[in-house]
């Protein structure tokens, strides 16, 4: 079992100048801190224009601050939006690369195809087809970061003509990826393409078990066929986070955040009317939250019409998210269940809604004191075996990717081509 913790930047309002600020730099200090503590990974997403639910717009920079603050964590891009009307497939192979130098290798490259209509549709994406914006991009991105020249390409929604895009990532071929996921169906296309799955979800770990023995059942098979060089196969989830000797105390801390992460969600996604720069996300929580059932007793009402399957499950993820917060004995309890159904990593979203600073870092040393060195034992030998199991599968999967050579040696490129114009990429 390896250990994460995930960063939204989340900031409710009512926001003072140095808000943001502040913002970053505990969340920096909180992630040196994880370092000093043996935590394994920092996972940044990467979202836009959504107030108070996430101002991590620019993942690559809050990264690069964390890789000059430690030593061995590992800086994980939790995700980058692939359509390239968001990120351009050479910016983020450029960046992707620059960072694992200066970092010594310890970059993830999580990706995703966009969220929000609010975000995407800013920059021009349809939303109809930006799952295979998503493919098209990371495809190019991982040629980007292995081929020397980049051949050059032409496809629906990215043209290149060949150029060697420089750095190359320390990390050979190159960096772990993985893929957003929210549903079994995405698990599965995680797995068919060689992905680490990354579980947004609030899962149980019964019902992690049903979606991890799916992956791997499925890494496992003739349909795995990596997108990129090489296959990781990890399946993690993540849940928010907040432990304390005394359960009421860790509710009293977390429980806010959690609610609040649930419903900032929702307001962009399901039930919200947003009015940029004027919507006050926080007050709106506070003022309709019992209604929805975000409160510190969740109680499902008598009415006949609410005993519907679809209001039982909004009660239980509304349960699951205080799954993570509780007391040493709760989470180890947890914990254990996880690893018991094969899942690889636990991420924590500790920096959520109104959650202090000074009680994250409390949280993160008692985490390290009492419940991580039971999962740490042992860790080594384990993934070993892992390795050694998987070792012929994935030698199959990527026997099984298409190449395609293209040979670019008499592409040239003139003072006057380049200020001119480009002869057709190769294919």
């Amino acid at each position: 079992m390896r250990f994460g913790l995930i960063y939204h930047h989340q900031l409710p309002r009512p926001w003072a100048e140095d808000s943001e600020e502040r913002l970053f730099n505990e969340s920096l200090d909180q992630i040196e801190l994880a370092d000093n503590l043996g935590l394994d990974y920092a996972w940044a997403t990467e979202h836009h224009f959504l107030e108070e639910y996430s101002h991590s717009s620019a993942p690559e920079v809050f990264l690069a601050a964390a890789a000059a603050r430690t030593k061995n964590i590992r800086l994980a891009h939790g995700i980058v939006s692939l359509p390239a009307a968001v990120n351009h497939p050479a910016r983020v192979a450029e960046r992707l690369a620059t960072l694992d130098l200066i970092s010594g290798g310890r970059v993830e490259f999580g990706t995703g195809e966009g969220s929000s209509q609010l975000e995407v549709g800013a920059f021009g994406v349809n939303r109809e087809t930006k799952k295979e914006q998503w493919k098209e991009s990371l495809e190019v991105i991982v040629r980007m970061m292995t081929e020397e020249p980049f051949t050059g390409h032409e496809g629906q929604w990215v043209n290149m003509p060949p150029r060697n895009v420089l750095p190359k990532p320390k990390q050979k071929p190159h960096p772990p990826l993985w893929v957003a996921c929210s549903a079994r169906k995405t698990i599965e296309m995680a797995a068919r393409n060689g992905l680490g799955a990354l579980s947004f979800s609030f899962i149980t770990p019964e019902e992690a078990k049903e979606w991890v023995d799916s992956y791997y059942s499925l890494i496992n098979s003739d349909e795995c066929v990596p997108i990129g060089e090489t296959v990781n196969p990890n399946f993690a989830v993540v849940f928010p986070f907040m432990v304390h000797p005394d359960e009421e105390v860790a509710l009293d801390r977390g429980i806010d955040g959690a609610h609040f992460f649930s419903y900032a969600l929702m307001h962009y996604y399901i039930f919200g009317e947003h009015k940029p720069g004027i919507s006050d996300v926080w007050k709106d929580f506070i003022e309709t939250r019992a209604a929805r059932g975000l409160v510190r007793n969740p109680v499902l009402p008598d009415d006949d019409e609410l005993q519907t399957p679809e209001a039982k499950l909004m009660m239980e993820q509304i349960s699951s998210l205080r799954r993570g917060i509780g007391t040493p004995e709760q989470i180890r309890d947890l914990i254990r269940r996880y690893k018991a159904v094969g899942v690889d990593q636990v991420i924590f979203s500790v920096q959520i809604g109104n959650a202090k600073h000074e009680h994250i870092m409390e949280s993160l040393q008692l985490f390290a004191d009492e419940i991580m060195p039971e999962f740490v034992e042992g860790r080594e030998d384990r993934e070993r075996e892992k390795a050694e199991r998987l070792a012929l599968p994935i030698k199959e999967a990527l026997a099984r990717k298409e190449r395609v050579s293209v040979d670019v040696s008499d592409y040239i490129i003139t003072p006057e081509l380049a200020a001119g114009g480009e002869p057709p990429a190769s294919a």
